[in-house]
């Protein structure tokens, strides 16, 4: 739930140069047309929205290096989504960024981590990131098998990665490991589950939630990610939900939450009254039918930023 009185910044970021899929660019028109405005309105939740940012498409540039794919691109788009964060962080607003493709996170985080450096101390600023997702993200483009720049946005913001994307804000990791938390998960590759294991990464995967349920895991993350942090960001990619539910994503895989237990994650999530910037990613109408998964992906911003059913 956020401070009474405190206004969301929308922040729109069509991009898909990240995801090799065409269609999630169209991600934040969708939620848009879901009613998010409206939806947030209706929870007594106060929005401006910014606008999006100007990315080219896809056919007009040359993807370049095969491990990096439009790597040129996607630094551009995240340097303007930095700024952006960093100005609405600077304004007293929360961020709220809609994807676009899961690379869009580099921008995001790195706007948090641009806002609380200070460049005196020692290591990251002490940034929480919440990720939910059916994948860790945590490939490099000498790990990743298909080279598309959303499956590395974790790893970069731990310092991973190009030295474009890293150094956006500021050079070097814009988060310690230990600080990160992934609910969801349940499609790794193998050097992802390296660096978690080498890390200090706390993760949950859909067995951990099927064994223990929803509430214990959401808890533990949040004791776990709160501990010793300045500022609360949650990543939510529409694929940790199952594609029963939200079908309209690039890598739908079956297993994922339930409609009722995302919502229940983000409900958890608004009562510690700790978020100060969130993002939800990889909306693709295209995919989509009719246009559920964006009225899915409301819902779930609606909930994580405080709207419940009594109070």
């Amino acid at each position: 739930m956020i401070e009474t009185g405190q206004a969301v910044e929308i922040i729109g970021v069509p991009l898909d140069h990240g995801s090799g899929r065409r269609g999630v660019s169209m991600g934040p028109t969708a939620l848009r047309i879901a009613g998010l405005r409206e939806a947030l309105r209706r929870a007594e939740i106060s929005s401006r929205d910014g606008g999006d940012i100007d990315i080219p498409i896809p056919e007009v540039r040359d993807p370049g290096d095969s491990s990096q794919k439009y790597l040129e691109v996607v630094e551009a788009a995240c340097q303007l989504l930095a700024d952006r964060v960093t100005d609405a962080l600077s304004q007293g607003s929360i961020p709220l960024v809609l994807g676009g493709d899961h690379s869009v996170a580099i921008g995001s985080i790195s706007g948090v981590a641009q806002h609380l450096h200070n460049p005196k101390t020692a290591g990251p600023p002490k940034v929480g990131v919440l990720w939910f997702d059916a994948h860790a993200d945590l490939n490099t483009p000498g790990t990743s098998p298909s080279g598309n720049i959303h499956g590395m946005p974790l790893a970069c913001m731990l310092g991973k990665g190009p030295e474009s994307l890293t150094s956006i804000g500021f050079p070097g990791p814009k988060v310690s490991s230990r600080r990160v938390v992934q609910v969801g998960l349940r499609e790794l590759d193998p050097d992802e589950k390296r660096r978690i294991h080498e890390s200090e990464i706390t993760a949950y995967t859909m067995e951990d939630i099927d064994r223990r349920g929803l509430p214990e895991v959401v808890e533990e993350a949040l004791e776990t990610v709160l501990t010793d942090c300045d500022h609360l960001h949650v990543s939510f990619d529409i694929d940790v939900i199952d594609p029963r539910f939200a079908p309209g994503t690039g890598t739908a895989r079956p297993g994922g939450l339930t409609y009722r237990e995302a919502h229940l994650a983000m409900e958890m999530v608004a009562e510690t009254n700790a978020v100060r910037s969130l993002e939800l990613v990889e909306v693709n109408p295209v995919l989509d039918d009719g246009n559920r998964t964006a009225e899915v992906g409301v819902g779930i911003i609606a909930s994580a930023l405080g709207k419940s059913i009594l109070h």
